[in-house]
Order: C-alpha cells, then structure tokens, then sequence
C-alpha cells in the first residue's frame, strides 16, 4: 500500500513538475500511451519470457476523474533476470535498465525528483512525455517483480 502512496505522490509531482501549458486532446494522450504499451511489450528485454512481465491494466478505458474529464492509465510489473550479490548494484543496474527504456526506446524524458542516495529498499524513476502530458512512475525494488510501473495521461476532456 505504501508503494502505491508513493507513486501516487510521485506521480503528482511529475505532473506539477511538467507545467504543461497547452492541453492536448484525450484522443491523442490515449493513443500515446497505449503505443507506449506495446512498446514495451515488444521491446526485446521486456518480451523475453523470463522478464515476466504483465501489464496489470492496460491503458483502453476512459477513467473518470474530474468533471467531463478522464485520463488512461497503465500498470505493469516486471522482473530483472540479472541478479547482482550486492542490493546496491542491483538495484543501480535495474534503475539504469528502466531508464534506459523510458529515455531511448519510449520517448520519455526523465524528470525530478532524481534517487538522491543509495537507497537499498528500493528507488522511484519518473518520467514524462511533456507534450502530452503523460507522466510515468516506476518503483525499483530487489525483490520480485523488480519494475512496478503505472504511467496515466492527465484528466482531459472527451
């Protein structure tokens, strides 16, 4: 419960944080997201079977949250198939992977707050495609499933 707490709050900040100023449509913030979904699923570390990854909520229904607004959400998990002796290699490895793939393969842009220290519990990754106003957040843990993403559009209008 507290991990999903904190990706709420993360997700919050990136979405303060993004200071969009234009909004985009609905339609093209959902279609985004939905190719971000299959991105992943076709990426080649995330399709290897032992990643074992599942996408817990795909992002192809209208959420309501504000008045006449809605959003798309995704929910995934993932597990890291490299382990490393020392947590904090671990979990600098995943962190680094995770990365790699919102930055280089989806489109996104890493936004703040950064993992600061070396935290052996687990680390927060946010990202964000600013455009549309869709924000990403990851929390890195050593224990299985290693990536436990959720990436939303903002509540826009039909």
């Amino acid at each position: 419960m507290r991990v999903a707490r904190s990706l709420a709050l993360g997700l919050t900040l990136v979405i303060a944080a993004s200071g969009c100023t234009s909004e985009p449509s609905l339609k093209a913030a959902a279609t985004e997201l939905q190719k971000d979904t299959q991105r992943l699923e076709t990426d080649d570390l995330f399709k290897n079977p032992l990643t074992k990854l599942r996408i817990l909520q795909r992002p192809d229904q209208d959420i309501p949250c504000d008045k006449g607004k809605f959003k798309r959400v995704l929910h995934a998990t993932a597990d890291d198939e490299e382990k490393f002796p020392d947590m904090d290699s671990q979990l600098d490895q995943a962190e680094g992977v995770i990365s790699g793939t919102l930055v280089n393969k989806m489109g996104y842009k890493r936004e703040p707050p950064f993992t600061v220290d070396d935290n052996e519990v687990g680390r927060f990754v946010y990202a964000a495609k600013r455009e549309l106003g869709i924000v990403v957040a990851v929390y890195v843990t050593p224990e299985s499933p290693t990536w436990r993403l959720q990436a939303e559009t903002p509540c826009l209008p039909k």
